[in-house]
This record gives structure tokens, C-alpha cells and sequence, in this order.
């Protein structure tokens, strides 16, 4: 120590409890060759320092002045009013470039360069800026600085909000609004894509502007600003969330509300769903079909079921969307649909629901109250023979989506030549494929099965079809021989 002394070489304490505040201080301390100055220690905490003091016998201590778990007070009242009088230089490092000393005794800014052996040309080439403002100066400085920054970027995330918020609406991500029950689920979409957008805008302009602006300067070596967390940030980032969510919870809710508001005489319609086709039956009328027909500007309550697995009946534009169960009349789910734009729309399965899941849609036509009713009528009145029968009826249950009428393969065999033909069965056994047997796959789908298939036809069809559309299909069956 006494060597030091002789050799007039300045020694510094450095109290704060970041590491990296006293690393990067004590480097940039030491590579600055014009320097006189040696960091004799570094210590966390009042204590140590008054240790360090009897220890080590420093010229100066310099304090990190954001330092919250060091009480800048008690360095000033012991080491500068105390018996043991120091100079105590209170450092800031958040200003970005610059570090604002804060001499509490009786320094000037220029006995700091001076003290220091700082001359002005060196200042000029780094970018260490030593300021000997009073530190409410400083800070008001800082916060200009900042608020300066604040603004541009805020005004940066309102422009880049208003863009993309514009550019969705332009690309319509929405399919065309079809139905009533659509306009209060597709307002709720447009305030959650306008959120999305400026969380969107806030994230990426922040640390597109950081980059641009904050971006380490060539030759610029030195470490960054060590930045604690904020709790006044932490806390509102966290209460902003919970109040967005609690809104649109509440806004949801209201939705919902208005997509099941019932008209007092709706149109009743069944939707069966099965692996892998739709049928939907209109009991009022007597009739059966695989096309929705809906009538525009009217109600529909669509009750839904499944004959075997779990499907979900979706039609995009409609917007609504609600799962067909199996189990019997107590697990029917129903979903109510005002269609307000006549078109050609599609029922699609939104529940993987096997194999040809992809292939299950159906069409679904909306038509004014004439057409409506024109087709009602022909759909009610059906052909004088059975092949005809059979054939309507072939289509309205499904049939068709797991047996081919062409010959080409499918889930299950292909009706095309098979009447009275020769089938292996899972078994090994063979069979006629004759009218008692289709009759029994029919009503009994698991007893016989062809080798090579699985069993996936609905085992309820026996509920669903009477003798005389069984002998129909039969009859249907035969003629594609």
C-alpha cells in the first residue's frame, strides 16, 4: 500500500452487490491506461466496506448508485460526515452511454477528471461521459431520454397495429358470414385479431427498434448496462393480461347467448352422422336425405347423433359447430342456425373420426322458401320400383361411403358383381353372397365378415331401416350385376 502511496496511484473501492456493475467497472478502470487508479477490492454491503476500509485504506469509494439493497445515505453519513472522511462518488449506469457521477462531498466534475488524471482528448474517444450533475438533474435527464424512446416506439406499435389490422380485414381470413348466429362470433373474432395485431406490433417493434437503436456501436467493447427487474412493470404486465381475459370471457359469454337465442317455430332437422357420410332427416315432412337443404332467413334446429363414433358437425361459414355422440336419444346435442345468404356450403366432420374421415362432408344448399318447399315436395314422393327405392335409399344412408358401386376398392367390398358371387370370410369360411346373406350383414353387420375388411358399418341400422327398404336395397344390389 505504501508503495502506492509513493507512487501517487489513486486507490478505489467499489461497493455494489451486481457483479457485473463492479466487473465492468473495475475493467473499464484498469484498461483506461491514463489512469492512476488501482480497484484495491470490492465489496456488497456497508459492512464489508467499513472492513475493507481498515483493511485496504482506499483514497475513494465509488457506490453503485442504483444499487436498492445498498443504503446510499449510510455511505454518505459515515465515510463523508464521519470521523473517516473519503470521497464518496455515488455512479449511475442506466443512461445508456452515459455514467452520471454523483459527488455527495465536495467534488466538482472537473476535480473528478482531474483526480482521475483524465485528459479531454481520451474522453472524446470513448464513450464514458462523466457529467457532475446533481442526481435530480441526472434523473430527469434519464427520463426525458426515455420518454423520448417510449414515444417514438409507441407510435411505431400504433402504425404497425393499424397495418395489420387493416391487412386481415383486407385477405378476409374469415369464410363469407352465412348466418345469423355468425355476427356475434365473428365481432368477437375482429376485437381478438385487433389485440392480437398490437401484441403482435408491441413485441416485435420493441426489439426491432432496441436493435436498430440500442445496437452496440463498431469498436464498442465494453459491457452492457446491467438492468434489474421492474415491479411496477412486472405487476401491470401482469394485471393488463388478466383484465383483456376477464373482458373477452365476458364478451364470449355474451356470443354464446345470442348463438342459441331460439325463434319461436324453427325447422327441425336430424343430422346422423356415421363413418364416413351425413344423412339428415326432416321428420315434420317425411323426408330423408344426404343434402341439407335449409331455407333462408328461417331457424333450423339441428339435433345431432352418431351411429358409431364421435363426429362434429361443422359448416365453416355457418361459423357454429357442435359434436354428433353416440348413445341413444340422451346424449342428442342441438345447435340452432339461421342462414341469411343463399349458396352451396358444405357439412364437414371437425372430429378425426377414422380412416376416411377427410371424405365426410356433405352438401348443404341454402335456397329461398319456394325452392324449399318445391323440393320437399319431390323429395317426399319416391320411384314405383324397388331399384329405384334402392337406390335413394343407398344414398341417404350412407352406404356409398364405405361400398363402391364401380368395382373400385373401398373400406368395405364393392357392391359391383357381387350378388351371387363367392366370399371368403374373416373365418376362412366362404358364402353366397345371396339375398339372406346381405339381409343378415345388414341387420347383424358383425356376423360375417368378408377376409380382408374390418367391421365398421353401423350396428343400429336394424333401428333405422324397415323390411321393405332392406328389400329395396337387395334389389338395388342385384342390379349392378
Amino acid at each position: 500500500m505504501k508503495n502506492n502511496k509513493e507512487k501517487n496511484i489513486r486507490q478505489v473501492l467499489i461497493a455494489s452487490s451486481h457483479p457485473l456493475f463492479g466487473q465492468g467497472l473495475r475493467s473499464l478502470l484498469e484498461d483506461r491506461k491514463a489512469y492512476t487508479v488501482q480497484v484495491v477490492g470490492m465489496v456488497s454491503s456497508l459492512e464489508e466496506a467499513i472492513t475493507a476500509l481498515e483493511e485496504l485504506n482506499p483514497d475513494m469509494i465509488i457506490v453503485d448508485y442504483d444499487d436498492e439493497k445498498l443504503n446510499r445515505d449510510e455511505f454518505l453519513a459515515r465515510f463523508v460526515e464521519g470521523e473517516k472522511k473519503l470521497r464518496v462518488v455515488l455512479l449511475s449506469l442506466q443512461s445508456g452511454n452515459e455514467a452520471l457521477v454523483y459527488d455527495r462531498r465536495t467534488l466538482a466534475a472537473s476535480d473528478i477528471d482531474e483526480w482521475l488524471k483524465y485528459d479531454e482528448n481520451e474522453q472524446e474517444n470513448t464513450d464514458l461521459q462523466i457529467s457532475g450533475d446533481s442526481p435530480a438533474k441526472g434523473d430527469e435527464m434519464n427520463r426525458r431520454t426515455n420518454m423520448k424512446h417510449l414515444f417514438i416506439a409507441a407510435i411505431l406499435v400504433l402504425i404497425s397495429t393499424l397495418i395489420i389490422s387493416v391487412g386481415m380485414e383486407y385477405i378476409q381470413i374469415l369464410p363469407v358470414q352465412a348466418s345469423a348466429q355468425a355476427v356475434p362470433i365473428d365481432r368477437l373474432f375482429g376485437i381478438e385479431f385487433k389485440i392480437i395485431a398490437f401484441l403482435f406490433s408491441l413485441i416485435v417493434v420493441f426489439m426491432i427498434y432496441s436493435i436498430v437503436v440500442f445496437r452496440r456501436k463498431p469498436g464498442d467493447m465494453e459491457d452492457a448496462v446491467h438492468i434489474e427487474g421492474n415491479t411496477k412493470l412486472e405487476v401491470l404486465w401482469t394485471i393488463l393480461p388478466l383484465i383483456t381475459v376477464m373482458v373477452l370471457a365476458y364478451l364470449g359469454g355474451q356470443s354464446l347467448a345470442e348463438t342459441l337465442r331460439a325463434d319461436p317455430r324453427p325447422i327441425e332437422i336430424e343430422a346422423i352422422g356415421q363413418q364416413w357420410s351425413w344423412r339428415f332427416e326432416y321428420p315434420e315432412f317425411g323426408v330423408v336425405s344426404n343434402i341439407l337443404m335449409m331455407p333462408v332467413n328461417k331457424q333450423a334446429l339441428v339435433s345431432l347423433t352418431s351411429n358409431d363414433v364421435i363426429h362434429s358437425f361443422w359448416v365453416p361459414e355457418f361459423r357454429v359447430k357442435q359434436d354428433a355422440l353416440p348413445g341413444g336419444d340422451e346424449f342428442v346435442r342441438q345447435i340452432r342456425i339461421t342462414p341469411t345468404l343463399k349458396g352451396d356450403y358444405k357439412v364437414r366432420c371437425a372430429e378425426l373420426c377414422g380412416e376416411k374421415h377427410a371424405d365426410m362432408r356433405a352438401p348443404v344448399k341454402v335456397v329461398s322458401q319456394d325452392d324449399f318447399e318445391a323440393w320437399l315436395a319431390e323429395e317426399s314422393g319416391l320411384p314405383d320400383d324397388p331399384v329405384g327405392r334402392g337406390s335413394k335409399w343407398v344414398e341417404q344412408y350412407g352406404c356409398v361411403a364405405c361400398h363402391s358401386l364401380d368395382g373400385s376398392d373401398s373400406v368395405g367390398p364393392t357392391w359391383k358383381g357381387i350378388y351371387e358371387t363367392q366370399e371368403t370370410l374373416s373365418d376362412g369360411t366362404s358364402v353366397t353372397v345371396n339375398e339372406e346373406y346381405i339381409r343378415d350383414s345388414i341387420l347383424n353387420p358383425g356376423k360375417n365378415i368378408v377376409q380382408g375388411f374390418s367391421n365398421v358399418m353401423p350396428a343400429n341400422f336394424s333401428q333405422q331401416l324397415t323390411d321393405q327398404q332392406i328389400t329395396d336395397i337387395v334389389q338395388f344390389i342385384k342390379s349392378l350385376n
